[in-house]
């Protein structure tokens, strides 16, 4: 059982994120698999929580990674794993596992001020960009630190054991 502050279950969400926009602070809000956290992440991570005063992280739950086909093997890491390590964070403010294929549902819960994805996204294919915008939020691309990817790190270690 989890008994971090920081990860919130999925029916907490809404109630813990309206309190906090009543509060006057602006939400920003991300997600991902975060399978090995690296310094692509971190940087990321941190650019977002710029963007505003509460950084909320949706993270895919381990079925709604293997959906996703990125390798057999993963998640190489399971949810509460992942969840603890990104809530360790000082600049993390909560963090929210999802089970469904896409946060659209966790985005339209949380409501944040400030939508990201990275510069691989153009703003009108952002799940979640037409309810956030609509609602008087923004939404923000951000760049990626060049040569981090988990997928790079995966390959790795598998041609590392390969040498072994």
């Amino acid at each position: 059982m989890n008994t971090n502050p920081k990860i919130w279950k999925r029916e907490e969400a809404r109630q813990f994120a309206a309190g906090i926009k009543a509060s006057g602070k602006r939400i920003v809000f991300t997600n991902g698999c975060f399978d090995i956290l690296h310094a692509g992440h971190v940087t990321y991570l941190q650019e977002a929580a710029t963007l505003g005063d509460f950084l909320v992280v949706g993270v895919n739950s381990d079925d709604s990674v293997k959906r996703l086909d990125k390798s057999p093997a993963r998640p190489l890491q399971n949810e509460f794993s992942r969840s603890t390590v990104l809530a360790a964070l000082q600049f993390v403010g909560a963090v929210i596992v999802f089970d469904e294929d896409t946060p659209l549902e966790l985005i339209q819960a949380v409501k944040p001020d400030v939508l990201v994805k990275g510069a691989d996204y153009k703003i009108e294919d952002i799940l979640g960009a037409k309810e956030v915008l609509a609602a008087g939020g923004e939404v923000k691309t951000l760049e990626f630190l060049p040569g981090y990817s988990t997928s790079n790190i995966e390959k790795k270690i598998l041609e590392a054991n390969q040498n072994i």
